[in-house]
């Protein structure tokens, strides 16, 4: 338990920290405010807290950083929420969502990017069709004994179409079957679930389905594709290199496997849904909380954004563990809450 005169220390670091990337001394934060303390004192103190693993010193200084678990208590237990919040930012926020809505994924657009200008870190998010739709019906039509038109319709009615062929020596009823089969394995999965279901789940079985594996592997491969169409564009970055700008990874080699990860828009789109079900409306994971190795040195806060309670989306911001949390979590509490009235009146009419 932290005594009133270490949750102030602690606050005053972690605030100096995120704002100097320095370590802090006890001189430092006796020179801050009116905190009628010595610098010996706080010199006590904060050997207290690297102690109880509250802060850390850094072998090459002799002041100290805050720890992980010195950010989590600040987040949990010290943190004004929206208190660093600039009414320059507030009033960009509420431009976002005043002028009419043509295409609910331009407001996605512009929120990953207005998001990722006012924080300097990454910002993601994830479209309410990606997060909402779930696979409602495979079809196939044939054109002729070796094509056919592959049709995926979603949930939310949409549908997408392509041409796929088989060879000779493939019957039409063969594909016919498999597509009956993957029928009764895929329906109401969601779309950003259904490449790995099938990678992970049936491909095998599929292979039983058909005599030729490979073939059955193409035509799967072919029907990957119309899902993919669906997928394309609804999940949005924005500031993707801004990692580079912090401190913690002038080393790009350090931030390249964020980078990397971050490219692969499907593992995004499971890890911020993952996410948001095993955590709710808000979460913030930090560095080794993250269960993700690739976001070990990143902390990663998200809100989702709702229809009637039920989450349709999500917005996150991804950056170093030294990040400004209120802030943060100001900006997308309150974004995550004009996107749920945006989406309300959009799907209601």
């Amino acid at each position: 338990m932290l005594s009133e005169r270490q949750k102030m220390i602690l606050r005053m670091i972690v605030e100096d920290y995120v704002q100097s990337a320095e370590p802090v001394g006890s001189r430092s934060i006796s020179k801050q405010g009116d905190t009628g303390l010595s610098a010996a004192t706080i010199r006590n103190e904060m050997a207290d807290l690297e102690e109880q693993g509250y802060l850390e010193q850094p072998h090459t200084s002799a002041g100290r950083v805050p720890s992980q678990q010195g950010y989590r208590y600040y987040v949990d237990h010290l943190l004004q929420l929206g208190e660093r919040l600039r009414p320059e930012e507030i009033s960009k926020m509420k431009a976002l969502f005043s002028e009419r809505v043509d295409e609910i994924e331009k407001v996605a657009q512009q929120t990953a990017l207005y998001l990722s200008t006012f924080t300097q870190y990454t910002a993601v998010v994830l479209g309410p069709q990606v997060y909402e739709n779930t696979l409602r019906s495979l079809q196939m039509v044939p054109i002729n004994e070796h094509s056919a038109v592959l049709l995926v319709v979603t949930s939310t009615g949409q549908v997408q179409n392509k041409t796929v062929s088989f060879p000779e020596d493939i019957p039409l009823s063969q594909v016919e079957k498999l597509v009956r089969f993957l029928n009764e394995k895929l329906v109401g999965t969601p779309v950003y679930q259904m490449r790995s279901r099938i990678f992970e789940e049936i491909s095998h079985e599929v292979a039983r389905q058909m005599r030729d594996f490979e073939e059955a592997q193409r035509i799967l491969d072919q029907l990957l594709a119309v899902i993919s169409a669906e997928k394309d564009g609804k999940l949005f970055l924005g500031g993707t290199t801004n990692m580079l700008l912090q401190p913690e990874f002038h080393n790009v080699e350090k931030a390249k496997s964020v980078l990397s990860w971050l490219e692969h828009h499907d593992l995004v789109s499971r890890a911020l849904m993952q996410e948001s079900k095993a955590r709710g409306p808000l979460s913030v994971r930090i560095g080794g909380e993250n269960e993700l190795s690739t976001l070990q040195d990143c902390s990663l806060v998200t809100a989702t954004y709702q229809i009637g309670g039920d989450p349709v989306g999500v917005i996150g911001i991804i950056g170093p563990t030294r990040m400004e949390y209120g802030r943060v979590i100001g900006m997308l509490d309150y974004l995550s809450k004009e996107m749920s009235h945006l989406v309300t009146k959009w799907y209601s009419g």
